[in-house]
């Protein structure tokens, strides 16, 4: 088996593929026909090859090389499932006092131009719609676990899932009830009274559209900066960051109605051909957003081009890129930032982190309420009831979630613990700089000179040798646990 050849097959094929992603991203027509994709590469994008595949000695490339090929194999059998799928959701919009609001725009309608009554009209027209779509995306997902079992003989999801990213899901099951429970009394009066200060309602009267809406931070828009995006990108030079030098990193910022209102990074080949897309919607939301995707740019931009195909263009996991990103998505909403960078009154800077940091613990709880609700489904092997997903979710966040949306909020292959995993490594990672250089940490060279140390390695370990290797400490809760604690805690004894 000529394995540098798989290599660059594996790799060729997840160029076009992204590719072909970033055009519909940005809402051009694609540079070629998707059915086309894998024309001539029947020989190697077969069963046989993916079984050969377990004689390879090295454990990371024999992971690599045969999930890389398994996703291949996986897309081309779901082409004509997934076209279905998209033609149907594509025209879908829900129709709120005159207004028309297609899928994809949800998201930026809930946060920036809507009210209480509407989105109350927009759960309805929502429940009608997720009706209609359900038997698309349901046909889907069986066909996906239907390949996964019968053809590619997996036993479950889970164990597809865990021989590709190396997770113990049961231990993380486990691990993330436990965090919900610890976290309740912390975070239910505190989500209460903020929803009551907002909305002048009770969290319970509040469903998922209100949270896409409170979490926004919109109440705060006024007070951000007028440059504020520039004063970050400014910030960026402290560490010898300058974003045009950054050949191979391409950003687009335009306001442009073509593009798809979720930020990405489409990281296409590293460290050469990396595009951040974002479609602009004004405020706080703006700056998160983009210091996030930049995050997973440029810890890409400055991985090593010395390393193999394996440690940069092939991972099976990006929890550690994920970090990266969380932690770069954090400085312009931290103290020192919001003081010493944006300008604002030490009172509004207060108030700006304290609800940030509120935000963050509200949408961890998202995801651990999501991660929980998959495995559990997963495992019982059912996915067609939502029930347990509106369970999950409206306990452990508070807010009311529809069971007939909970197909259309399931992500492939749990990513919502790759998300978990991230937060708490950013939590270790923010920790270990400050111990290091201090609370204002951002504002020294050596951070970058240290993050740019870090983002060399680029895929060679998993999270757990990255924090041994870099001597960082060990993969715990406790730092983000502190964090929220520290910052959130006070509030609950004055109350």
């Amino acid at each position: 088996m000529d394995l540098i050849r798989l290599e660059n097959i594996i790799h060729h094929l997840n160029c076009r593929w992204k590719l072909q992603t970033l055009s519909y991203w940005v809402g051009v027509s694609p540079l070629f026909n998707p059915a086309s994709l894998y024309d001539g590469y029947d020989s190697v994008i077969n069963l046989e090859v993916i079984r050969a595949t377990s004689n390879i000695q090295d454990n990371k490339k024999r992971i690599c090389i045969r999930h890389g090929l398994i996703d291949h194999y996986l897309q081309r059998s779901l082409m004509p499932h997934e076209a279905e799928m998209r033609t149907w959701m594509l025209g879908a919009a829900a129709h709120v006092e005159g207004k028309k609001i297609y899928i994809k725009e949800i998201i930026p309608y809930c946060q920036k131009s809507s009210t209480y009554k509407e989105r109350r009209i927009l759960q309805k027209e929502v429940s009608a719609l997720c009706k209609f779509l359900r038997p698309f995306v349901l046909n889907y997902w069986n066909t996906l676990l239907q390949i996964l079992k019968r053809e590619l003989c997996f036993e479950s999801y889970i164990e597809y899932c865990a021989q590709k990213k190396g997770i113990d899901y049961p231990w993380f099951y486990n691990e993330i009830s436990s965090i919900l429970r610890m976290t309740d009394k912390l975070y239910f009066p505190l989500m209460e009274e903020w929803s009551k200060k907002r909305y002048k309602l009770p969290l319970d009267a509040l469903s998922r559209f209100d949270a896409i809406n409170i979490l926004s931070m919109e109440e705060f828009d006024p007070l951000f900066p007028e440059n504020g995006i520039k004063y970050f990108f400014e910030f960026l030079n402290t560490w010898d960051i300058d974003l045009n030098s950054l050949i191979g990193l391409h950003l687009d910022i335009a306001p442009d109605k073509r593009k798809s209102a979720q930020a990405m990074s489409f990281i296409i080949q590293i460290p050469e051909e990396i595009y951040v897309v974002i479609r602009p919607a004004g405020g706080w939301v703006d700056i998160e957003t983009l210091a996030h995707e930049l995050g997973h740019g440029i810890s890409s931009s400055y991985v090593s081009p010395e390393l193999p195909l394996v440690d940069r263009d092939l991972a099976t996991s990006y929890v550690l890129s994920e970090s990266f990103a969380f932690l770069m998505q954090n400085i312009p909403i931290s103290r020192p930032f919001l003081r010493n960078i944006m300008g604002l009154r030490e009172e509004h800077v207060d108030t700006l982190y304290y609800y940030k940091v509120l935000k963050d613990l509200s949408i961890f709880r998202r995801y651990a309420a999501k991660f929980i609700t998959e495995f559990e489904m997963f495992m019982n092997g059912d996915i067609s009831d939502g029930r347990l997903y509106s369970e999950y979710m409206t306990r452990h966040t508070g807010f009311y979630y529809q069971p007939e949306s909970h197909l259309f909020d399931l992500v492939p292959e749990f990513y919502s613990l790759d998300y978990i995993i991230a937060w708490i490594m950013e939590a270790i990672i923010e920790k270990h700089l400050k111990e290091s250089l201090g609370e204002e940490w951002m504002f020294q060279k050596e951070a970058g000179d240290i993050l740019k140390k870090w983002w060399k390695q680029g895929n060679s370990y998993d999270v757990f040798q990255f924090l041994e290797r870099n001597r960082i400490g060990e993969f715990t809760i406790q730092p983000l646990i502190d964090r929220w604690e520290r910052v959130l805690y006070g509030k609950i004894k004055k109350g």
